[in-house]
């Protein structure tokens, strides 16, 4: 049986009460731009091809054929990675923190997938979602603490074969753009993310998968297996 740390509550709730206002209010808008074609600044080119290479990275850790597979993406933002699980035919359950993103993510989503895919606005962390073969966060712990973090992950492989998933890596470079504040200006500002040192969790069956770094964007890919 697989040890589980005690996830700290109100730790946990404000941090999410922090992202879930930031998602899901001044910057909707900036976030539904960046993960469309529409044309956008350099810096924030650099994020969104960050995010694309995250992303295929991410999948490329799961079988080719997901058909009878139920995955979990947990923190689907507009619905990209909820959209190519579904194209090699996972059952998926999509779920974010912002309604407003989830319903993007919905209109998004192309028709005629072999796979099919329901959207759910709430906390990626509830046990009533159930069981999966996969789960999936691209960039949706990165805001939360050690501890945090590592109970997340916990609670999350207790129902999951593998979780991949992304934090920020404790870098000379990141760490000087998060003092600074340069990521986005400052109406559209993230909440502040925590970086981590992947070999300092304390996570049972943690691995690294590897890292993206596209000027603006950088993000540690790890893998639990149960």
């Amino acid at each position: 049986m697989r040890d589980v740390a005690p996830l700290s509550t109100d730790s946990y709730a404000g941090t999410r009460a922090r992202v879930a206002g930031y998602f899901d209010g001044t910057a909707t808008r900036v976030w539904e731009r960046l993960t469309s074609d529409a044309p956008v600044s350099r810096i924030r080119q650099t994020v969104r091809e960050g995010r694309d290479t995250m992303r295929a990275l991410m999948l490329a850790q799961l079988p080719d054929d997901l058909h009878g597979a139920r995955v979990l993406d947990a923190g689907c933002g507009t619905g990209a990675m909820a959209a190519e699980l579904a194209a090699r035919g996972a059952d998926v359950v999509a779920v974010d923190i912002s309604p407003r993103l989830v319903e993007i993510a919905g209109a998004r989503l192309p028709e005629g997938l072999p796979g099919r895919v329901r959207f759910a606005a709430g906390d990626m962390l509830d046990p009533a979602l159930g069981r999966f073969d996969h789960v999936l966060g691209m960039d949706s712990l990165i805001y939360y603490t050690a501890p945090d973090l590592c109970a997340a992950l916990d609670g999350l492989a207790l129902r999951s074969g593998q979780v991949v998933f992304t934090v920020a890596p404790r870098t000379a470079l990141l760490m000087a753009m998060w003092h600074a504040g340069k990521l986005f200006p400052r109406a559209d500002r993230s909440p502040v993310m925590v970086p981590q040192d992947w070999r300092r969790l304390q996570v049972a069956g943690l691995g690294r998968v590897g890292r993206v770094s596209r000027g603006f964007y950088i993000s540690e890919c790890l893998e639990v297996r149960a």
